[in-house]
């Protein structure tokens, strides 16, 4: 019994420790850029009060994301390469220039140097992919609902880059620019909340926030009341977000809401996915929760750039 046991831990460090480059690299670079944005945000969030300290976390939660998704770009180039359009030219070149191009993003953001036109930049790289890459595959496939959840969600990350690049608009005496840049996210922010709220009500086996394939794991308790929860929270609060009616509360309990999925649910898929020793699974595992903490992040940003007045 003794060497049953000692040869399980000994196969789950193994999975631990022999890692592909890439998840090494999207790992180091989730971790340093976490660092960086805590270190940014540490006054912010000292001074911040009640759930105001998770708004005060919104530029860590979008950066780190986009850190990782740029270390992926760069460690996975050449299969990354081949999504990009065929008709487009340097495929290997576009698939490493917007590695560096996340990376510069996550730092800018995380700093909050050049948030203008870092943020800027992002949601039109976002909407690009989604005008280039998504509409057309999800026409393709109408009756696919992943494929209209996937392009909301590069839409609401690109919504949120906007969202970013406004309030730091606004605070620099561009107002009227920035409140353009913040109306455009808040309005795909409260589409894509509603629609997801509903989704999540439908499939209450997948995990819940961004309604995706993946299956809520069986060790998981209290799928339905998850799901059914997280749907009535998305789809009230996206109403309110669309209506620009108490924005900012609503994006901050639905932002607060989202990060609690993050940490408890797709923490543990998390972990669990890097104790499997497939290299596929652990990248999708980090895929996950990074996903979720982006699109928390754009949220988190609506609810930071809406005055406490509303």
């Amino acid at each position: 019994m003794l060497g049953i046991h000692t040869h399980m831990h000994t196969t789950v460090l193994v999975a631990f420790f022999e890692i592909s480059h890439t998840v090494v690299s999207m790992c180091s670079a989730g971790v340093l850029l976490f660092l960086v944005a805590l270190w940014a945000a540490k006054t912010d969030i000292a001074q911040a009060r009640g759930l105001d300290k998770i708004v005060a976390f919104s530029n860590l939660c979008f950066a780190a994301p986009l850190a990782v998704f740029g270390a992926l770009h760069l460690a996975a180039a050449e299969g990354l390469a081949t999504m990009v359009p065929s008709y487009m030219p340097w495929r290997l070149f576009w698939a490493y220039f917007f590695g560096f191009a996340l990376l510069a993003a996550s730092l800018s953001i995380a700093t909050k140097i050049q948030v203008r036109w870092s943020g800027l930049l992002f949601g039109i790289a976002m909407f690009l992919f989604v005008a280039m890459l998504d509409i057309p595959g999800s026409l393709a496939t109408p009756r696919d609902r992943f494929g209209w959840t996937l392009t909301l969600r590069e839409m609401t990350f690109g919504g949120g880059g906007w969202v970013l690049a406004g309030n730091t608009m606004r605070e620099q005496g561009r107002g009227q620019r920035g409140n353009k840049l913040i109306t455009v996210g808040r309005v795909i922010i409260g589409i894509t909340a509603i629609f997801y709220g509903i989704e999540n009500f439908l499939h209450t086996a997948n995990v819940p926030g961004v309604p995706l394939a993946k299956l809520m794991p069986a060790w998981i308790p209290a799928h339905l009341l998850i799901g059914c929860l997280t749907g009535a929270i998305l789809v009230v609060a996206g109403v309110c977000i669309l209506l620009d009616k108490k924005t900012r509360m609503a994006a901050t309990y639905l932002g607060a809401w989202i990060v609690l999925l993050v940490l408890f649910i797709y923490g543990p898929i998390l972990i669990a996915a890097l104790a499997n020793p497939s290299t596929d699974i652990k990248v999708e595992g980090i895929n996950y929760f990074f996903d979720t903490l982006l699109f928390a992040g754009a949220i988190l940003a609506l609810a930071s750039a809406t005055p406490r007045t509303d």
